[in-house]
């Protein structure tokens, strides 16, 4: 019997164990470390968030990507440029050798309640016991496919996720569903493999995020749009700097400005490599989808009376991800059906603690409670250190 258990070990559950480490509280720490950053991206793709705001969280700021990039002669900045998947990956897993040397790299195959806490199971048929368990999971558990094609055979529809290269595709024609970072991102790594791609997104229009300005900001900018981590704007000022302000509004509140902040938007990096390269259909929504003769068809419908039908080789739903608590395997019915839910995300305290007394959520699982800021890896400065103080009581 330990103490806590993590499961999960991406920058919320490695900057978890860190801070646990310090107070010296008994854990242990199951996961493979940084695997979603490291399995289910585009191996060439740049991260969104700025330099500043792209680090793993240590209980005295020690180690943020800055010192990372400096000892080993990677290029940085703060602001304005792009920071490479391969970086922040490899950043990760140096976090881990440094504060969280304890990780135990197996998967968790079940969480089942005990009289004294839980009892875990891990792969190979180990078990493992710990009072108080907190689940760390990455957005992998949380992939979203729509309906329309969700019945489809993989081998011709998988969400994004599911590829980090790109160059089965070479000389096929490949659709792209979706509006966002991942959508675009995607789209370009198709290109430069030699597919052709087209995006089909159902916005009237793609966004790409404005390229930083002139640095330090003129003082005008920086009062109508503070720059915070979740990048500029009052809005996104309150939603890094109130966390717990933001859980005590109304539900329905919340729910929406997760919903609604920060909407589907590539980074500005990415349009030169998809401008004039990558076929862009807006206002299309997907009605049907069927296989036939070794193509997909897709029946798309943009509020005119004919819609209008594209076929192509393979389809990839760049489409997001959704929290529901009964996709994560290793979670039986006994204990999502027991735990209140905001939608299918799990209600949570000011602590991150769950209905179920001893289980906690954190990273994009509590974001519906916390705000938008958990979707990003800059939440987890405030989540480990709330957390971990709770944890140490």
């Amino acid at each position: 019997m330990t103490g806590v258990a993590i499961i999960g070990s991406g920058p919320y559950g490695l900057s978890l164990a860190a801070h646990l480490r310090a107070r010296g509280v008994e854990f242990r720490i199951f996961g493979k470390p940084m695997d979603t950053w490291l399995t289910q991206m585009p191996q060439d793709m740049r991260l969104k968030s700025e330099g500043f705001a792209s680090s793993l969280y240590d209980p005295d700021d020690t180690f943020p990507l800055r010192s990372y990039c400096r000892s080993t002669g990677l290029p940085y900045a703060d602001v304005g440029f792009p920071i490479p998947l391969a970086t922040f990956a490899s950043y990760g897993l140096e976090f881990q050798r440094r504060f969280v040397p304890e990780l135990e790299q197996k998967l968790v195959t079940s969480l089942i309640p005990s009289s004294a806490g839980f009892e875990i199971g891990l792969e190979g048929g180990e078990t493992a016991a710990a009072r108080k368990v907190v689940v760390a999971v990455g957005i992998s558990h949380f992939q979203n496919i729509p309906p329309a094609l969700s019945q489809l055979p993989e081998e011709f529809v998988t969400h994004s996720s599911r590829h980090r290269t790109f160059d089965q595709f070479k000389g096929r024609e490949v659709v792209v569903i979706g509006a966002g970072a991942s959508a675009l991102d995607v789209a370009a790594a198709l290109h430069q493999a030699g597919a052709a791609a087209q995006v089909i997104a159902r916005d009237s229009r793609i966004h790409f995020h404005e390229p930083p300005g002139p640095i330090p900001r003129p003082f005008l900018d920086r009062v109508q749009a503070p720059m915070t981590g979740l990048g500029p704007g009052w809005r996104s000022l309150f939603c890094t700097h109130a966390p717990l302000v933001f859980h005590k509004m109304p539900q329905r509140f919340r729910v929406e400005v997760v919903r609604r902040h920060l909407g589907p938007a590539a980074g500005w990096f990415v349009k030169e490599q998809v401008a004039g390269k990558v076929e862009l259909h807006t206002g299309l929504k997907i009605g049907s989808a069927s296989v036939q003769n070794n193509r997909v068809h897709l029946q798309l419908n943009n509020g005119d009376s004919v819609p209008r039908t594209v076929s192509a080789d393979h389809v990839i739903a760049a489409t997001g991800y959704q929290v529901d608590l009964r996709r994560v395997e290793f979670l039986n019915s006994d204990v999502w059906m027991g735990i209140r839910s905001v939608g299918r995300a799990p209600e949570l305290s000011a602590n991150f603690e769950s209905s179920m007394p001893g289980l906690y959520f954190i990273g994009a699982a509590s974001a519906n409670s916390f705000g938008p800021m958990m979707r990003f890896a800059y939440g987890a400065r405030f989540t480990s250190r709330r957390l971990s103080k709770h944890l140490a009581r």
